[in-house]
């Protein structure tokens, strides 16, 4: 019997290791703690592909982007420098309505008047309101209008260039250089009239935060006059996916003979924004291969791509800090603070687009050690999310206390205050000590 009792007892003990073991391993696995921890955030809705990624596309160069992030979700050859025709007077239009009022008079030039096909008809010397030709620029992409507008707002078609330039700088694009506000072909000592899908995407993304550009970009129909009323002119919107597809919020199409068929829209549904930005996609004969490609990418981001809330409640644990002081604590003894990361309501509900099989990493990216001082307050590190291997959000880490530094006053002080302190008791310790009432007794 006490045989069996003791193969019983060892057999518990190997069961309950066991345990043990597989709970730290599957703890470990989903989180590790204290500096430097990395986890990943877990999907919550399934997310099963409908649409396959595209296989064939007929543009040259194609992005498909979340409109809310700017991150790329689909690219076809989308950093390779193109020419881009028309799809160049998205930037002129929103560089226009952020240097110049609507109500501004607008003088034609000659310059202005004798651009090719396609054009309003400008004549030299009329003036019209900006607002107006803004609705010609986008509506028909008239190139005589594009030139008018570039030579108001810049003073020449170079200055308005570089104003082009400068702005497509701001907003992120890493390979784009524009000559004409038109977007027809051309050439100068700094190259050729360019962008890429990217971005050009990231363009459009820009562009449809700017309520009067959107409302320009989903007029049907437009009527003006020159101020004189003299000449009155209605204008139909070419963009003919705004009735292809509901929630399209804007779009402009775009050709010339180097840069074929070119179109760049932003589509919105049920709160998912996304950006389709089309280079060299055919050429005469083949006029509908921009929707068609752009039905694709559309497709397959909505079908694909579901929103995630990526925010994680940070453990940020215990920070050492040397050479400090807090309290009057002995030298040497170890002084801890923590870390602490103010969020609001709003950052905690954060999503981002996810494709099943994708996942937010959360890294606490804060020292195991700092030196002091450290004032209450000071930044410390960060908690950062990361998506296939890109930062996509972060929120920094504060100290929650201070920790004074160990200096020369702080020893000082100290040195006196234990050889008084030790004096003191040394004296009421010693034998001969006597009290007062034992004095006058």
């Amino acid at each position: 019997m006490d045989c069996q009792h003791v193969r019983w007892s060892m057999r518990m003990k190997h069961i309950a290791a066991v345990i043990v073991v597989t709970a730290v391993l599957l703890f470990t696995q989903t989180y590790t703690s204290a500096r430097g921890a990395e986890y990943k955030i877990p999907q919550t809705v399934d997310m099963t592909p409908v649409a396959e990624e595209p296989a064939e596309l007929y543009a040259l160069s194609a992005v498909l982007m979340d409109g809310e992030s700017g991150r790329v979700l689909y690219e076809k050859d989308g950093e390779r420098p193109l020419a881009n025709a028309s799809t160049t007077k998205v930037l002129t239009c929103i560089v226009a309505l952020e240097n110049s009022p609507g109500d501004d008079y607008v003088q034609v030039s000659q310059n202005a008047a004798s651009q090719p096909e396609v054009k309003l008809g400008l004549q030299k010397g009329e003036q019209y309101y900006l607002e107006d030709l803004l609705y010609s620029l986008m509506l028909k992409s008239h190139n005589d209008t594009a030139v008018a507008i570039a030579e108001h707002c810049g003073g020449s078609v170079e200055g308005f260039a570089r104003m082009l330039n400068r702005k497509a700088k701001q907003i992120g694009c890493k390979n784009t250089y524009f000559i004409t506000p038109n977007g027809l072909d051309a050439e100068d000592e700094n190259g050729k009239h360019h962008t890429t899908a990217k971005d050009l995407a990231l363009i459009m993304r820009y562009a449809i935060k700017n309520e009067t550009f959107l409302h320009i970009a989903q007029t049907r129909d437009y009527t003006f006059s020159e101020i004189t009323g003299k000449r009155t002119f209605s204008v139909h919107n070419a963009n003919a996916f705004l009735d292809m597809r509901d929630g399209v919020l804007a779009g402009k199409t775009g050709y010339t003979s180097q840069a074929g068929y070119c179109y760049v829209c932003a589509w919105e549904k049920e709160g998912k924004t996304f950006i389709v930005s089309l280079l060299g996609c055919g050429w005469p004969n083949h006029k509908t291969y921009k929707w068609s490609d752009t039905e694709k990418l559309l497709d397959f981001g909505d079908y694909n791509y579901e929103y995630e809330t990526y925010w994680k409640e940070p453990q940020t644990g215990k920070i050492l800090v040397t050479d400090g002081v807090e309290d009057g604590q002995d030298i040497g003894t170890k002084i801890y603070l923590r870390g602490k990361c103010s969020v609001t309501a709003y950052d905690r509900e954060k999503e981002v687009l996810l494709k099943k099989g994708e996942t937010v990493t959360c890294k606490i990216e804060i020292p195991q050690k700092v030196s002091a001082p450290v004032l209450k307050g000071e930044k410390l590190g960060r908690i950062a999310y990361y998506l296939d291997g890109k930062l996509i959000d972060f929120y920094p880490v504060y100290a929650e206390k201070s920790v004074e530094k160990i200096s020369f006053k702080w020893y000082t002080e100290k040195v006196f205050h234990d050889f008084f302190h030790s004096l003191f008791d040394n004296v009421c310790n010693f034998p001969s000590c006597i009290t007062f009432a034992d004095t006058i007794s």
